[in-house]
């Protein structure tokens, strides 16, 4: 059986790209066997990419202190039919780990923070377990950047298996 990684971003400069690319390039490595691997732009992604995908990787930039809006739209769209938990106020609720293996990239000129910070608040709401540690990369994406971003594509290729 086949295990599926759905890799989903928002790649609007040359310097996400370049991550992107590389991120991809990794979760294709010659040493992974036995992985689909689904790429798509954010705005394009859905929930039944999402059900279908035994793994995800995530990208984007950071804008003004968030996540990409490609990014939040993919979110705000797969939300409950990925199993997001909401509390009774109707906020985001901590749905506890769960079985779909993920890993974010971040790219910024200044500050990555609080776009990994709300990329991670929504995932906390969803059934998804943090495979690998956050990719955050200021400014220039040189070799050391770009090779970082394929040892986390070959890192979550290498970890996802059929369900």
């Amino acid at each position: 059986m086949v295990a599926r990684l759905l890799v989903v971003h928002h790649s609007p400069t040359d310097a996400v790209r370049a991550l992107t690319d590389a991120v991809v390039a990794g979760t294709r490595d010659d040493a992974v066997t036995g992985v689909e691997v689904v790429v798509r732009a954010a705005l394009d992604a859905s929930a039944a990419d999402v059900a279908a995908a035994d793994g995800i990787l995530l990208g984007t930039p950071a804008n003004f202190g968030y996540m990409s809006g490609a990014l939040k739209h993919f979110f705000d769209t797969i939300f409950l039919e990925a199993g997001g938990a909401l509390g009774d106020d109707g906020s985001a609720s901590a749905a506890g780990r769960g079985r779909l293996p993920y890993g974010l990239w971040v790219h910024g000129r200044y500050d990555t923070t609080g776009a990994v910070r709300s990329v991670q608040s929504i995932v906390q709401a969803l059934p998804w377990t943090q495979a690998a540690p956050v990719l955050e990369v200021l400014g220039d994406v040189g070799a050391g950047q770009r090779d970082a971003a394929y040892e986390l594509g070959g890192t979550l290729a290498a970890l996802v298996e059929p369900v």
